[in-house]
């Protein structure tokens, strides 16, 4: 009787029953991979986190600055004069009488085919400068004058009958731009001139302003003024306080500290499943996550020289988020501007230091924990591999192991089946012949 196992020769599925035994072999491989899973996405986490933080210090570090409250907005009486606003602006107001606007010189000549001759100076302003064209051609005189690079311009424009005229531009306004040139029988068309306003017109303090251009550049401290015609009566410029811009500063330094926050209480938030279990997130009880939300809160809601933020519109609510209060903002500034600007600068200031600490890209704490963490995936990554080569190693083993096995069970299957025949050949009992 034969020896008989399911399968082939030893009656075995070896391929199965390998593949069974390295399932168990790869249980601490597969506790690493499962560790390893975590903590790559502990460390991307984190470095959203740390990006958080670190836009955060950056609105925190204009913030902090004198200047990020300096915001005012001009305005006109007039369409045609506008006011701009710029840095070091102060509220006030002027009124102006538009005189005259800036212009600059055209000139022109009669109308020719040729040009009188080939060498002629221009005088700009005092510098002079010879002009050689290569012939008395309208085309190379015009060539010569625009390579000369002298403020001046020339243009041939058709006059009829085959004739044309030359003319001749300053290339800026303003009556330092005034020019004569040497050829006779130029005509000037318009005259180079500074525009100019009049202040406090009519009055015995009047004062004549002047501008090679249109624009008056800081007219008032912090403020360009741009005329497009002249007036008769006077224009007000005034300037104010831009609240709307000044509120947006506070409103978007809170809004920045509140995605760190909400990204931190997303990812530290504890659910339950449907078999009642509870899993925390990713930041659940971890500590460098909860130093990085108190140090940001104390920065935000610690008191100014003894006072609440909450003066100034920024609010801590009882569920640990900051909230902008317009309303209260808007009131801090009309009533006490230069406490609501100390109060803002000072907790810029605290939060810039703190965003600092925490995310700068050497030594920020979050950046060390990042680094910390890496290392940790770089060993067990090392450790993945060292278990891929032990698994290798045991599935070999346990094939060689299996294959001798079947030459010994196909050798005792060949004797099982001899030793049977062998026993069939003998006389049965009661057989005499």
């Amino acid at each position: 009787m034969a020896i008989s196992l399911p399968g082939l020769a030893s009656g075995l599925d070896s391929a199965a029953l390998i593949s069974s035994l390295m399932q168990i072999e790869a249980i601490p491989q597969t506790l690493i991979k499962n560790r390893l899973s975590e903590t790559q996405t502990m460390v991307s986490a984190l470095q959203a986190l740390n990006t958080r933080v670190a836009s955060l210090g950056e609105l925190a570090e204009k913030a902090a600055k004198p200047a990020s409250l300096d915001l005012f907005t001009a305005t006109s009486s007039s369409d045609k004069v506008t006011a701009t606003a710029k840095t070091g602006a102060a509220a006030g107001s002027i009124d102006i009488v538009v005189d005259q606007l800036a212009q600059r010189q055209v000139t022109v000549s009669d109308a020719v085919s040729a040009w009188s001759e080939p060498s002629f100076t221009i005088d700009v302003n005092g510098t002079v400068t010879t002009i050689n064209a290569a012939s008395t051609s309208l085309d190379d005189v015009v060539a010569a004058v625009n390579s000369a690079d002298t403020g001046v311009t020339a243009t041939k424009v058709s006059a009829g009958g085959g004739l044309y005229r030359l003319q001749f531009s300053s290339e800026e306004t303003g009556a330092a731009n005034s020019f004569t040139i040497s050829t006779a029988g130029l005509i000037e068309v318009s005259a180079a001139q500074d525009a100019s306003v009049k202040l406090w017109a009519g009055t015995p303090a009047e004062q004549v302003i002047t501008s090679a251009s249109n624009t008056f550049t800081d007219l008032l401290p912090g403020v360009d003024v741009t005329v497009s015609a002249a007036s008769a009566t006077p224009v007000t410029v005034s300037v104010a306080r831009d609240t709307a811009q000044t509120a947006k500063v506070a409103e978007d330094l809170v809004a920045s500290l509140n995605a760190v926050l909400s990204f931190i209480s997303a990812n530290s938030a504890v659910s339950s499943g449907a078999t009642g279990a509870t899993k925390g997130g990713i930041f659940t009880g971890d500590s460098t996550v909860r130093d990085v939300s108190r140090r940001i809160l104390e920065a935000a809601t610690s008191p100014v020289a003894g006072r609440s933020p909450s003066e100034i519109g920024i609010v801590i609510t009882k569920d640990g988020k900051v909230e902008f209060d317009a309303e209260k903002f808007q009131q801090a500034l009309t009533d006490d501007p230069a406490f609501l600007e100390s109060a803002l600068q000072e907790i810029a200031s605290r939060l810039e230091v703190a965003a600092t600490d925490l995310s700068d890209k050497y030594d920020g704490q979050i950046t060390s924990r990042i680094t910390g963490q890496e290392s940790v995936i770089d060993r067990m990554s090392d450790q993945v591999i060292e278990w891929d080569r032990r698994i290798d190693t045991r599935r070999a083993t346990l094939e060689r192991t299996y294959a001798a096995l079947e030459v010994q069970m196909s050798a005792l299957n060949s004797q099982s089946a001899y030793l049977a025949s062998q026993l069939a050949s003998l006389p049965k009992p009661g057989n005499n012949s």
